[in-house]
């Protein structure tokens, strides 16, 4: 199928580009480098340095996708509480667009990045279920809420298919430092440099997290099958500790650097964990990858990153 990925140069659009082409996809990337890197797009892939806010036309119009894969976002949770209309232009209104380009152009099926840990603000249940309430704390949240309402819209007016993908914490190699999930590569780089990492209030905050290359198969199985319209919780159901999240890249770092730690940051949220069993029944998918191997994986990914910058 021709699929089309915004924020195909990101952590996790770039994963999600991989995992496409190396199934037989053809696969075009709109992406406007202002957080992705053009080295993470592979050769193989059509390229569109572009604003997701101007509609992508000119992607929409040569590449003809059957599918879009929609992951570019302000992915950055305190920068939608300083400038929740920056965040609501980029994560909703161009959205909006893109889908409005979508129903122009005769697409077959929209898949959405969602955020499972978003979506339910402070949690009720653990793991939360896809019909836990809904209560976003953050305009990012809220945003990403609204744009699955919007998707449940254009599939009532246009019959467009969509699947929502309620992404837990994700991490592995390629990850910047931003969002939540990014704690794992502050902490994997710091140990990879041999810096000193600082720990947020107590450290047992608890989050779901989830291996990048498990969420790239999510995506391709969410395209490949026909599915029910609506969300789907992406992650692995399993609460760990920043804690406990440190010690284990601390082991499979070798190092003894122990953490520093400083004042909890305001509104934090303190548990997060989302319920993958929709996602097994539905799509037959269940994360693959252990907590300890996908932190080894990315550990190394940052030691070769510090190796090269050290030349």
């Amino acid at each position: 199928m021709r699929v089309l990925v915004t924020g195909g140069a990101g952590f996790i659009g770039s994963h999600v580009v991989d995992h496409l082409l190396a199934s037989g996809h053809e696969v075009a990337v709109v992406d406007n480098l202002s957080s992705g890197r053009r080295e993470n797009v592979s050769e193989e892939a059509r390229f569109y340095e572009a604003d997701i806010r101007g509609g992508c036309e000119e992607a929409f119009e040569e590449f003809r996708p059957e599918v879009l894969c929609h992951h570019a976002a302000q992915i950055d949770v305190r920068r939608s509480v300083r400038e929740p209309d920056f965040d609501a232009e980029v994560n909703v209104l161009a959205t909006l667009r893109l889908l409005e380009n979508c129903v122009a152009h005769g697409v077959e099926k929209v898949l959405f990045a969602s955020s499972g840990g978003a979506v339910y603000g402070e949690q009720q249940e653990f793991p939360a279920t896809e019909d836990h309430p809904q209560y976003p704390v953050s305009p990012y949240g809220v945003a990403k809420l609204a744009c699955e309402r919007y998707l449940h819209v254009y599939h009532g007016q246009y019959g467009l298919p969509y699947v929502a993908l309620r992404y837990a914490n994700v991490y592995g190699p390629r990850q910047d430092p931003h969002g939540e999930a990014g704690v794992v590569a502050i902490f994997a780089g710091n140990l990879a440099a041999g810096r000193t990492s600082t720990i947020n209030g107590t450290g047992e905050q608890t989050r779901d997290y989830v291996y990048v290359g498990d969420v790239a198969r999510a995506n391709a199985l969410a395209i490949e099958k026909e599915v029910p319209p609506g969300a789907y919780n992406v992650g692995t159901g399993a609460e760990t500790s920043v804690n406990g999240l440190y010690g284990l890249l601390l082991e499979a770092s070798g190092r003894d650097l122990p953490p520093e730690h400083s004042p909890a940051k305001p509104g934090e949220q303190f548990r997060s964990s989302v319920d993958p069993s929709l996602a097994g029944r539905i799509l037959g998918w269940r994360p693959e990858t252990d907590l300890t191997g996908g932190l080894e994986e990315t550990l190394r990914f940052f030691s070769e990153v510090a190796q090269e910058r050290a030349r």
